[in-house]
């Protein structure tokens, strides 16, 4: 942890986005304060937004998720680690090439107890097609590079919940040509976390055809 950096301190609300797990979340949010800038996982800035703006903002998708899911890019666990903790009930594949990410998150799995959760070191590509639910992602690449990476891995009728930025219906428009290709219908943007998170999530969703 950087010298003289103050970790945010945990707003109320996670309570409420993690209910019985919040002791889970809480640990999974003291050890990438602690380690996160230190292995690469985070920017020097980020421990005074930690809960706000990394972990409730993905915690917040939690009910989009069901059956078995994935997350491509996990990273830092982010969105991944956090959703697979407010949701035990659903599976969770944590897709991510870099070994020391990898190394990471099969820690914290470990750590935290997360028997819902496994890691795979591979890029997206090399991933069996049409296995999970639902494939997420969270600031990995502009949407029509992250399309033909996440799409083939839904199940046909399955979905993407894409976490993304402001700029997300702009991304829409940008990648009607790999909207198309890969058969993805009802895509919208929702914006969750409203009146709840300081700052709000937002979510491209599709159905995969």
């Amino acid at each position: 942890m950087r010298e003289g950096m103050t970790v945010e301190a945990e707003p109320e609300v996670a309570a409420s986005l993690f209910g019985t797990q919040l002791d889970v979340a809480r640990a999974f949010t003291a050890n990438l304060a602690e380690q996160g800038e230190e292995r690469g996982l985070i920017g020097p800035l980020e421990l005074p937004r930690l809960w706000t703006r990394h972990v409730l903002n993905s915690a917040i998708a939690a009910p989009l998720f069901h059956g078995s899911a994935a997350d491509v890019g996990s990273g830092a666990g982010l969105p991944g680690l956090a959703l697979a903790i407010a949701r035990p009930d659903v599976t969770w594949t944590l897709i991510e090439p870099m070994e020391r990410r990898v190394a990471w998150l099969n820690e914290q799995v470990s750590e935290l107890g997360l028997s819902n959760a496994t890691v795979l070191r591979a890029r997206a590509e090399e991933v069996s097609p049409k296995q999970f639910d639902v494939v997420t992602a969270r600031a990995v690449s502009a949407l029509r590079t992250l399309l033909p990476w996440t799409a083939p891995l839904v199940r046909d009728g399955g979905e993407l919940a894409l976490l993304k930025g402001q700029n997300a219906p702009v991304e829409i428009d940008a990648a009607a040509k790999q909207i198309k290709k890969h058969r993805l219908s009802d895509v919208r943007v929702e914006v969750l976390g409203a009146g709840v998170l300081t700052e709000t999530t937002r979510v491209v969703r599709a159905t995969v055809r």
